[in-house]
């Protein structure tokens, strides 16, 4: 029997029905917030014919790529996914922060990956658009210390790899020359930026590979998120269109600086979404049409829940399709990878690439 409410006007929050996908601890602070998005320069729509995949056969041995680089991520407070015998060749250690002053936090300790005998390169992440742009500024005092902060963190890593994902438009010009400034403060260390995934040149992009390429040693393309948490379903990389973005890379930065990365972790969309703000008439519809039979208060304030059935679509990664995006890869003249990140993978990965 439904229970009396009395209240003029309700805010309820209903039992929310999570489309996370496999692997529980990706990053989110990795994806642009929604309320950001037109900070980020489009592209047109996609009009070339999707271009062909010669597909390993099924059932079969997978073919086994062999790779010039090797990379892969590894989070901190994880640094047991990377086991000893990993076909790697370098290892992007994530990962150092820009708090909300502009300073320089959380930096990894180096020793925790000692036993790793290949380069090991630390990665600063700054994912907020008025964070990054306030970092930016030429000249300031927060830019120099950044800059400061980030040479001295480097001294006891291989290289130091810039993941800036989130800059506002009219900053394009102060990334370059923020990357240029650190690139002549960095020496004989490698220098690397994680950049978004293109297929065809974007007007008044701030990842412009061409005018990157010129101040760094590698560019790690972010080959991932083709579809993401709050798209329409789809595969986190479809072959596809990891070829274009593959050959678009290939064409603007070249095979020597370039890295493509391969994602590890897959993505769940469900078809509805039960979390929303309610009004008195919409809480009598929600317990009519779900039966509702029994409403209680907590402190004073009447709630109740209920199950409601949600199909939920799952795109993820395994051997297979990490096998034919590798040898799709190799087939058009990529020589490294990069993987993001250890301990989402399938195990059986690494009977299908090797490290030349």
């Amino acid at each position: 029997m439904k229970y009396p409410i009395f209240a003029p006007a309700l805010l309820v929050l209903l039992f929310s029905l999570s489309c996370r996908s496999a692997p529980a601890d990706i990053d989110e602070s990795r994806y642009i917030p929604e309320e950001e998005l037109e900070q980020v320069p489009k592209e047109e729509p996609d009009e070339e014919p999707e271009p062909f995949i010669d597909l390993p056969p099924v059932n079969e041995s997978l073919p086994v790529s062999s790779f010039g680089e090797v990379w892969a991520y590894v989070m901190v407070g994880r640094e047991s996914a990377l086991v000893r015998g990993l076909p790697l060749s370098d290892v992007v250690y994530f990962g150092a922060e820009v708090d909300y002053y502009g300073k320089l936090v959380d930096v990894p300790d180096r020793r925790k990956l000692q036993a790793f005998a290949g380069r090991v390169h630390l990665v600063v992440a700054c994912n907020n658009y008025s964070l990054t742009h306030f970092v930016l500024v030429p000249d300031s005092a927060e830019r120099k210390a950044l800059i400061a902060d980030l040479l001295a963190a480097t001294k006891d890593y291989d290289g130091l790899q810039i993941d800036f994902e989130n800059i506002p438009l009219r900053d394009g010009g102060n990334f370059l020359s923020f990357l240029g400034e650190l690139r002549a403060g960095l020496g004989n260390k490698m220098f690397s930026a994680a950049l978004r995934a293109r297929t065809r040149k974007i007007a008044d992009d701030v990842h412009d590979y061409e005018k990157i390429k010129n101040v760094v040693d590698r560019i790690l393309v972010m080959a991932y998120d083709e579809h993401w948490s709050t798209s329409e379903p789809g595969p986190v990389a479809s072959l596809t269109w990891c070829r274009r973005v593959a050959q678009h890379a290939l064409d603007l930065i070249g095979r020597e600086k370039l890295i493509m990365g391969i994602p590890f972790y897959g993505r769940a969309w469900g078809d509805t979404n039960h979390s929303r703000a309610l009004v008195y008439s919409g809480v009598e519809d929600v317990v009519n049409e779900n039966r509702v039979t029994q409403i209680w208060r907590e402190n004073g304030i009447p709630t109740f829940d209920y199950t409601a059935p949600v199909r939920v679509k799952v795109y993820y990664e395994d051997d297979y399709s990490l096998a034919a995006r590798m040898e799709m890869y190799k087939s058009i003249g990529v020589g490294s990878v990069g993987f993001w990140r250890l301990g989402q993978e399938t195990a059986a990965v690494w009977n299908v690439v090797k490290l030349e």
